[in-house]
């Protein structure tokens, strides 16, 4: 027992860059009070915002009083859902601090499990109501949006539209084989909302069947030709990465080139396009190869990112200054770019999703506490 006076939980919001307190107790276990809107804090200059980004425990001493707050982040193989948060009557040894970054790793796993069975997470994590087709677009996302391995790291972030559009990402982590896909529906509102349905459950489908790449672009080709309105398509690149060697296979479907950057220095992947989906039931797709190097950083992205009212925003310049950033932050301070330069009005989805390669199946990390440490954004 670490003789806590208060417990609190607070989740990291939906829409990035702010933590909600979800809930506080006394140490009885009571509940203090019921959340209150303006009970927020922003993740940029706070000590829990802090935690959070850098996978540190934060001991913090006040100076009105004989006790201290204790900050740990609560994360899950790199996926931060949020900040514990306890005052306790003294400064904790370094076993207490080990012992309570273990309890918030211990609490992701609550948190995660428990979502499958409520709402109460995603009412927490909601500062701003969502319309229809972003209720839909964010049932098509990953249920984390961050994945941390011994060979990779991957982060991917969107924001959409004023009115919604399509975008949508994946991924699927294999024993061998770790799956991406970024996809970008034509138009806005529930009927692009619903021709990304269609796509990402058509590729989702064939992911899980263990059918090639190509058959992934031609079956969701298909499902859109068939289903969809004529004048109704999709851009998207399908990728397939070996874990082992960083043999990167891909498919691209009329979608923008991606980034690499390597040894500092960001340049595009040239990859031929084939035909957006739902252009024509018989396009074959073609897959494309290249290689990923330790140290390499490959970043995704949709036209979004580069938006017409974004003067300022240039994605390729921005990369460098980014490199000490975990992908978990890549992807939201890429975005937050974006929305900048557009004056916070955004005529498309901006997505992105970040993959740092480390190379080789015999990497190993040390993630005792949800995170690997020196991964972490600095």
């Amino acid at each position: 027992m670490v003789g806590a006076a208060e417990v609190s939980f607070l989740i990291a919001d939906i829409v990035g860059g702010t933590l909600v307190r979800l809930a506080r107790a006394a140490a009885d276990g009571q509940a203090i009070r019921e959340r209150e809107p303006e009970d927020t804090v922003a993740i940029e200059g706070s000590e829990p915002g802090t935690a959070l980004r850098t996978q540190q425990v934060r001991v913090v001493t006040m100076a009105d009083r004989d006790a201290v707050w204790v900050y740990a982040p609560v994360t899950e193989r790199g996926e931060a859902v949020g900040v514990l948060e306890l005052l306790l009557p003294h400064t904790p040894d370094a076993d207490t601090v080990d012992y309570l970054a273990a309890a918030a790793h211990a609490l992701a796993f609550v948190v995660i499990a428990d979502r499958r069975y409520t709402d109460l997470y995603e009412w927490g994590a909601r500062s701003a109501r969502l319309t229809l087709e972003a209720e839909i677009q964010r049932r098509l996302l990953p249920l984390s949006y961050t994945c941390e391995a011994g060979q990779f790291t991957l982060g991917g972030w969107l924001v959409p539209a004023t009115a919604a559009g399509g975008d949508t990402f994946d991924y699927a982590l294999d024993r061998e084989v770790l799956h991406v896909s970024i996809t970008d529906a034509m138009g806005h509102g529930v009927a692009a909302a619903l021709l990304a349905t269609l796509a990402v459950g058509s590729l989702r489908n064939s992911r899980r069947e263990g059918l090639s790449l190509s058959e992934h672009a031609r079956l969701a080709n298909l499902a859109v030709t068939l289903h969809a309105r004529p004048d109704q398509f999709l851009t998207g690149q399908l990728y397939r990465i070996e874990l082992a060697t960083g043999r990167v296979e891909v498919v691209n479907a009329g979608h923008v080139l991606p980034l690499l950057v390597r040894d500092g220095v960001p340049t595009e992947v040239r990859l031929d396009a084939d035909a957006a989906l739902g252009i024509d039931p018989t396009t074959s797709y073609r897959v494309q190869e290249f290689t990923l190097l330790p140290g390499d950083r490959l970043v995704l992205l949709t036209d979004g990112m580069f938006e017409r009212n974004a003067e300022g925003a240039e994605i390729a310049q921005l990369l460098p200054e980014l490199v000490s950033l975990h992908p978990r932050e890549a992807v939201q301070a890429l975005t937050a770019a974006v929305v900048t330069a557009s004056r916070g009005v955004l005529d498309d989805d901006a997505t992105t999703l970040v993959l740092d390669w480390y190379g080789g199946r015999t990497q190993s990390r040390d993630a005792s506490a949800g995170a690997t440490n020196d991964r972490a954004s600095t």
